[in-house]
């Protein structure tokens, strides 16, 4: 072990709850909707603590975001790594990814659109993070598009990170998981689209 693995501090207890639960009831309950004192209770942590700790409300919110986009990420390229040993057969797994990581009945949608609609749209900081998160899921498409020889993997990216996108708000609005039925249509139509421009 790293002598910065053995000095690094350890999470402090009451901070992880207060992420977990603030994490949580915005998804569920909404931002603007859930006030510290809900946290508070459903951690059971102190004014004191949750100021001392992040400050403010957006601080956590800045915390909550980065954990959850932090958490989507390797759980859902875990899901579409591991449905397949071909990146073809793995893109198509997408929709079966999302669905892997909304089991448990958290068809909450995606926490950044999520934060974004609730906020003025011109805070930056929360379109930066969100911009963040896009890049990456973006350069995890583009890269399998490549090794799938498709002829515009970035562009393949975007239109897949547009379905994703289109199944989190729908999946927010009407809590049906047939939704990702029709996601999967989406899905192999935009890459037999996609193919049939690349043999062209």
């Amino acid at each position: 072990m790293s002598n910065a693995a053995l000095h690094s501090p350890k999470p402090h207890p009451a901070h992880e709850r207060i992420v977990e639960a603030a994490r949580d009831l915005f998804c569920r309950q909404g931002i603007h909707a859930t006030g510290i004192d809900t946290i508070l209770a459903a951690a059971g942590a102190s004014k004191m603590t949750l100021y001392g700790r992040f400050g403010s409300k957006d601080a956590l919110l800045r915390e909550v975001l980065s954990r959850e986009g932090a958490d989507w990420r390797e759980v859902f390229f875990a899901a579409v790594t591991a449905a397949a040993d071909n990146p073809l057969a793995q893109l198509t797994a997408i929709p079966a990814a999302l669905d892997h990581w909304y089991q448990g009945g958290r068809l909450y949608g995606c926490a950044f659109m999520n934060a974004i609609a609730e906020h003025d749209k011109t805070e930056q900081w929360l379109r930066q993070i969100t911009a963040d998160h896009h890049r990456m899921v973006l350069a995890f498409f583009a890269g399998l598009a490549t090794q799938a020889q498709f002829a515009e993997p970035e562009i393949l990216a975007r239109q897949l990170l547009l379905l994703i996108d289109g199944a989190n708000a729908a999946l927010m609005v009407t809590n049906d998981p047939s939704v990702l039925e029709i996601t999967q249509r989406n899905l192999d139509a935009v890459l037999a689209m996609a193919r049939r421009t690349c043999q062209g």
